[in-house]
C-alpha cells in the first residue's frame, strides 16, 4: 500500500508540476465569493506551494501512524486505548490505523490536486474565476469521503470484542 501512495503521489506531482507550467507569473491563488480572485502569488511560488500540499502533506498524515508509535501510550488519542494499544494487540492495531491513514492521505492528496486544476482552469479565462459549482462539487465529495473514512476508523476502533 505505501508502494502504490508513492506511486500516486509521484503522478499527482508530475501533474502540478506539468499543469503549472501553462499558469501566467502571477497566479490567482485565493477566490472569493463569485469565484473573484482576492490573493494572487508569483508562479514559483505557487508551484513550490503546491508541490508541498500535494505530495509533502499526505506524506506526513501517511506517516504519522509511525510517529505514534515513538511516543509513550498515554499520548494516543484512541478509543478504548487500553484495550487496542494492549502489548497483544498493539501491532496489528498500528498495522489498521497505517492502512487508514494511507488510503486518507491518497484521498486528500487527490482532493488537493484538484483544487490545483481548478486553479488553473480559473485562469482559462480572463480574467480569471474559479468555477464555485466545480469547488464545491469536490468540497462536498471530499468531505462525504472523509466522514465515511471517519466512520471506517470509529468502527475498526469503537467497542472491544467481548
Amino acid at each position: 500500500m505505501r508502494k502504490f501512495l508513492f506511486l500516486v503521489l509521484l503522478i499527482l506531482g508530475v501533474f502540478v508540476k506539468s499543469t503549472a507550467a501553462g499558469l501566467p507569473p502571477v497566479v490567482a491563488s485565493h477566490f472569493g465569493p463569485g469565484g473573484v480572485p482576492n490573493g494572487f502569488m508569483g508562479k514559483g511560488t505557487y508551484e513550490v506551494l503546491m508541490l508541498v500540499l500535494v505530495v509533502g502533506v499526505p506524506v506526513l498524515v501517511a506517516f504519522s501512524t509511525r510517529l505514534l508509535q515513538g511516543i509513550p501510550l498515554q499520548f494516543v488519542n484512541l478509543p478504548h486505548r487500553e484495550y487496542w494499544l494492549a502489548p497483544e494487540r498493539r501491532a496489528a492495531t498500528f498495522e489498521s490505523l497505517s492502512s487508514l491513514t494511507l488510503w486518507f492521505a491518497m484521498v486528500l492528496a487527490s482532493f488537493l490536486s484538484y483544487c490545483h486544476w481548478l486553479v488553473v482552469r480559473a485562469h482559462a479565462t480572463q480574467p480569471p474565476q474559479l468555477p464555485e459549482n466545480w469547488f464545491f462539487a469536490g468540497l462536498g465529495f471530499f468531505g462525504a469521503v472523509t466522514l465515511a473514512w471517519v466512520f471506517m476508523l470509529f468502527r475498526r476502533f469503537g467497542r472491544p470484542p467481548r
